[in-house]
């Protein structure tokens, strides 16, 4: 079992998921939809000056999921290189 976390855009949410349950029948996630944050480029605080959020996207999957998941992630920075989208996978090694 792994756990995966993709932070990203906030605009980003609903394609992500979408990818996501199309290319894992049964796919199942939580949401956080209202995150804040300074990232490399910069600051997501969804105040005046810094108007824009992240939302974090958890799932916990099989092993043999976790190479789908990748591919759809890269797939979207693919498309939308400046949304922010970062994905950490985090391997159960009890």
């Amino acid at each position: 079992m792994i756990r995966v976390e993709i932070i990203a855009n906030q605009s980003m949410q609903e394609k992500i998921v979408n990818n996501l349950e199309a290319a894992i029948p049964g796919f199942l996630y939580t949401v956080i939809p209202l995150v804040h944050g300074r990232g490399k480029k910069s600051r997501k605080l969804g105040t005046t000056t810094w108007p824009e959020t992240n939302v974090i996207i958890i799932a916990y999957c099989s092993d043999e999921q976790e190479k789908t998941v990748r591919t759809v992630v890269q797939y979207i920075k693919e498309k939308f290189p400046d949304e922010g989208i970062k994905i950490f996978v985090l391997h159960d090694r009890g």
